[in-house]
């Protein structure tokens, strides 16, 4: 039961973590409009939160393993409240971009030390589903985010937005404070190195590193495609409609991981990595016939709020759900396997490398869809999206079959 205790405050801190980014991300546009920021000063708002979480991961990673991590989560915290505060008194662009740092070197440590923490206290028969549960509370941030901070900022202005942010860090604080054991386990090597020539490590990051760009390509141009006019290859909707497309795959995602999880806790890491990646490759691949489809079926209908959507909206709705689904099969089995490895050697050093491996899939991705956009066709972005997602799992049973014999992936 104390054990249980423990994952609560570790729960809220990913909740409020998740919460505290969306809602920059919402508001972006609306500080880019209130700074007058243009051109590179604008794109510096995007790059200062990835250069905050880029410096911080090897560091932080570092300090957790080596010293206690709650009280490395402890001082993430702090530094987010910090950040969070910043954004009242922001009167520059300049002032923005040092609370946007900040704002990134927090984010690595609340979401990193706190998965580490999850990793290190669930058993092993049942840290995918507690990694499951930990993670639904980041998609819960992210629907209530997603659909409420728009209507909060017009109703009450930025500062008792970030008021709550603070306040909510504090009690996440206090709960760490009170209901966390302290970390003893120590790893005085520099774990990265180690870790990051680990065969099962090495193995599934021959898939993440291609997954990524698929990732990224759909979550950012999801909206894009929802949101943009028909003329650009769009379907021409609403902020709104826009809003519930994409809170649509947050909510699908946030159900499915505790469940997802629990199975691959028995059933195995490899086999969910695989089936998830896969499945959100296909339905990536079927994003582009959503007006086709749309068309056939006749769905239009009119809604509250919403007035009325035409039938391509809820095909749209329905693949984005779909696409949570798949992801929660992966994510909770991708995190556990590298909980796996890093557990008693350095766990917040593999979740680093997790991360990292993701950046370049992140960083190139977006690029590669604007090229593709404007040259070729929004159609394409999804095609591209789709097709890195299947072969980073081709890629990915290639190697485990090679390594370790066709039959282990369901004991991988």
């Amino acid at each position: 039961m104390a054990d249980r205790f423990q994952f609560y405050p570790l729960y809220l801190t990913r909740f409020v973590a998740s919460l505290g980014y969306i809602t920059l991300l919402t508001l972006l546009p609306t500080y880019i409009e209130t700074l007058g920021a243009t051109g590179v000063v604008a794109g510096l708002f995007v790059t200062a939160l990835g250069v905050g979480r880029t410096v911080a991961v090897l560091p932080l990673g570092w300090a957790a393993d080596r010293y206690d991590k709650r009280a490395i989560l402890l001082f993430s915290l702090l530094l987010s409240g910090v950040s969070y505060a910043l954004f009242t008194l922001v009167d520059s662009s300049l002032g923005f971009i040092v609370a946007r740092t900040l704002q990134g070197l927090g984010m690595v440590g609340t979401g990193m030390v706190s998965l580490a923490l999850v990793g290190d206290l669930a058993a092993a028969d049942d840290r995918a589903n507690q990694i499951g549960k930990y993670n639904s509370w980041r998609m819960a941030a992210g629907v209530i985010g997603t659909l409420g901070a728009g209507v909060l900022y017009d109703y009450y202005g930025f500062d008792p937005i970030f008021a709550v942010l603070v306040v909510m860090f504090a009690l996440a604080l206090v709960g760490v404070w009170w209901l966390v054991d302290s970390d003893d386990t120590t790893v005085t090597s520099f774990a990265f190195f180690d870790l990051a020539l680990n065969d099962r490590i090495l193995t599934v990051t021959s898939f993440r590193a291609q997954y990524a760009v698929s990732v990224t390509l759909v979550r950012n141009w999801m909206p894009i495609f929802v949101g943009v006019s028909v003329a650009r290859g769009g379907l021409a909707l609403s902020a709104t409609a826009v809003g519930v497309v994409v809170a649509t795959e947050k909510f699908t995602n946030m159900l499915g991981q505790p469940f997802a999880g629990r199975l691959s806790d028995r059933y195995g890491r490899g086999l969910f990595v695989a089936i998830g990646g896969g499945a959100y490759g296909l339905i990536a691949l079927a994003i582009p016939l959503a007006p086709a489809a749309g068309e056939s079926l006749g769905l239009a209908a009119t809604l509250p709020v919403l007035g009325t959507m035409p039938a391509a909206f809820f095909v749209a709705v329905a693949l984005n759900g779909l696409l949570g689904v798949a992801d929660s099969l992966r994510e909770p089995a991708s995190m556990a396997l590298f909980a796996d490895e890093g557990k008693g050697s350095g766990i917040t050093s593999s979740f680093g490398i997790r991360g990292l491996v993701w950046r370049p899939g992140a960083l190139l991705a977006p690029l590669a869809g604007g090229y593709l956009m404007d040259t070729a066709g929004m159609n394409w972005v999804f095609v591209l999206a789709g097709v890195t997602a299947l072969t980073g799992v081709a890629t990915f049973l290639g190697v485990v079959s090679k390594r370790y014999g066709p039959r282990e992936l369901a004991r991988w």
